[in-house]
């Protein structure tokens, strides 16, 4: 895989306009755009289509969480708006995560659909040991925790999950190679990790086995994106 198609740009954007700009501007850099909750909400479901249009392919980053029911049906909705990847919370248990699975598999096989990847949440990056410990009474390390919901999300035929560059090596050891692993928090080396803790630059994060990396702010917050981009490639042709 080149390393355009192992970069998914963050649409950390609330307006449709400037996503699309975005899109227009930085899309021949990488291999698919992340909607979040914050454009989503802004802009609503059509940017999806209409990045789409463009020829690119959409995360949808929206973390679903919910009773099994619920998720399958968000989960419905999404593979219908044509996504390439959408995640749901590892942490809403197997029944939840296999209840989706099923249901998009069964909706692709008889609507003739491309099914797209899902990709169960680990840890938030925001999150490190003591917060598991104080704030979720979860007594064992980041780690342990991401590899435990890791083979969840295996075990409920999901295609990978979103965790740090930390845990990378893990996962791909207790999970396998062909597991897919997403990893946010990626900060080029001249860019503050500023609300996320678990970090790494995008050399690290592809020297550790990462098949996509996630970008946001160490990208738009640039006063020339192009050549951060640029600096950026070299840094995960490097690895």
């Amino acid at each position: 895989m080149s390393w355009k198609n192992k970069l998914i740009i963050a649409l950390d954007v609330s307006r449709a306009d400037r996503a699309l700009e975005i899109v227009d501007r930085l899309g021949d850099y990488a291999g698919a755009f992340k909607v979040g909750f914050e454009l989503f909400v802004g802009a609503g479901p059509d940017i999806v289509e209409k990045i789409q249009k463009k020829g690119k392919k959409v995360f949808l980053d929206l973390k679903f969480h919910d009773i099994p029911n619920t998720v399958s049906k968000a989960a419905l909705a999404a593979t219908r708006l044509g996504v390439y990847m959408f995640n749901v919370h590892a942490t809403g248990g197997l029944e939840m995560m296999i209840r989706c699975k099923d249901a998009v598999d069964e909706a692709c096989a008889k609507e003739r659909l491309e099914r797209p990847k899902i990709i169960g949440v680990t840890v938030l990056t925001s999150l490190e040991n003591g917060s598991l410990k104080s704030e979720l009474c979860i007594q064992h390390g980041v780690k342990a925790h991401v590899r435990h919901l890791a083979l969840l999300a295996l075990k409920a035929g999901l295609d990978g999950v979103v965790a740090s560059p930390r845990e990378i090596a893990v996962i791909k050891q207790n999970c396998g190679r062909e597991f897919l692993v997403v990893t946010p928090g990626i900060r080029p080396s001249w860019v503050p990790p500023a609300d996320q803790k678990r970090t790494a630059t995008p050399q690290e994060a592809i020297r550790e086995g990462a098949d996509y990396i996630v970008m946001g702010r160490g990208i738009l917050k640039q006063d020339d994106p192009i050549k951060a981009l640029e600096l950026i490639s070299l840094e995960m042709l490097s690895a």
